[in-house]
């Protein structure tokens, strides 16, 4: 089994920007690298070999979900994450903080009740300095998720990189309530460390650096989290609420981070701000962001998002995007594209999803080359 390892290779010259490699049991990944989302251990729409002649190096799995179907015991009867999806590249999975978090504060609340679940605000019964205590969205029975469930949930699941359980405070949150949070998300997430070092099997673990948007918080989070026993750190939590203060926020924590480890921002990955992170030193970033965009028929180009369903592109008989390589405009037109989601056919969505993610692979490739050539 090959051991986890980080390299950089190369360091700009520019800017903080940064080459490296990352070992992992099931392959390497070069760095800077977008990582896609497969809440359920799958792209929507993409089954795992598509994914991988895409070219994608690594993708983010969501304990929480899996927990609650089809069951980390059944991923781990079938020999694991990876031969459960036939995947044989790079997995990693969060703890399933963010979920049963965002169901008390909103997203995922938000994102069940647009599936017809009408009572989330009844699904989580308890928080304490155990663990979260909720209903499951799927048939109401109890599940208590505290550092070790989380950790032996991402054993059996058998990902590359795995994420110590953690609170996500919301945005808007008193000072107060978040030092309390803070505090606690720092007790669990070393629980979480001392529970995976008893049976590392080839994983690494990130430690997940807080502290909402008060800079104070995030240095005392570096401070913490270094001092333990982490393979890399994934920068988490509250990143503001606009990109000037997420780039505040950045650029105040990266440099208290170690620079011979990897590290993550979690859960973003528009163009934008990858620019942005990867000035800053960022190795790694994950988002939905452009399959859900593909999915609502937008599709992502070098001159900017291309809006699938316009009525211009009802007799554009060219790929949607001229030189692009992605199976999508080797063989189909962009007015092709436009009638199937005008259709509303199932394969618009996979069609476009394939360019977005292909995109996303050759953009981070051309950003890596220009990180060689000291021009970022």
């Amino acid at each position: 089994m090959t051991p986890f390892k980080f390299e950089v290779l190369h360091k700009s010259k520019k800017s903080e920007a940064r080459l490296g490699k990352i070992h992992t049991p099931h392959g390497i990944i070069d760095t800077p690298s977008f990582v896609a989302v497969g809440t359920n251990g799958t792209i929507k729409g993409l089954d795992s070999r598509t994914v991988t002649e895409i070219g994608l190096q690594l993708m983010f799995c969501n304990t929480y979900h899996l927990l609650l179907q089809p069951g980390t015991e059944v991923i781990k009867e079938a020999g694991g994450l990876h031969e459960f999806i036939h995947r044989d590249l790079p997995i990693i999975t969060d703890s399933g903080g963010f979920q049963v978090f965002s169901l008390a504060y909103g997203s995922v609340a938000d994102e069940l009740k647009s599936r017809g679940c009408k009572k989330t605000g009844d699904l989580v019964l308890k928080i304490d300095e155990e663990g979260v205590l909720f209903r499951s969205y799927r048939d109401g029975s109890k599940v208590l998720l505290t550092p070790e469930t989380s950790i032996a949930a991402q054993k059996d699941l058998g990902a590359d990189i795995i994420i110590p359980f953690d609170e996500l405070p919301p945005y808007h949150i008193k000072e107060e309530a978040l030092k309390h949070s803070l505090a606690r998300t720092h007790r669990w997430e070393k629980r979480s460390l001392d529970a995976h070092l008893k049976s590392p099997n080839g994983q690494a673990m990130y430690g997940v650096i807080h502290g909402g948007i008060n800079l104070d918080y995030r240095k005392e989070s570096c401070e913490v989290l270094t001092n333990l026993n982490f393979d890399g750190f994934a920068i988490g939590g509250s990143m503001g609420k606009n990109k000037k203060e997420m780039q505040e926020i950045l650029s105040h924590t990266l440099p208290l981070l170690p620079k011979e480890k990897p590290n993550h921002l979690l859960g973003i990955g528009d163009l934008d701000s990858i620019d942005q992170g990867i000035i800053l030193g960022i190795d790694t970033f994950d988002s939905s962001y452009p399959t859900r965009a593909a999915r609502h028929g937008v599709a992502l180009t070098k001159n900017g998002p291309l809006k699938l369903k316009k009525n211009a592109n009802k007799t554009h008989f060219a790929p949607l995007e001229e030189g692009c390589t992605c199976p999508t405009c080797k063989r189909y037109s962009l007015a092709y594209l436009h009638h199937l989601f005008k259709a509303k056919e199932l394969s618009a969505l996979t069609m476009a999803s394939i360019h977005n993610l292909h995109f996303m692979v050759e953009y981070m490739a051309s950003i890596r080359k220009k990180i060689s050539n000291d021009e970022i």
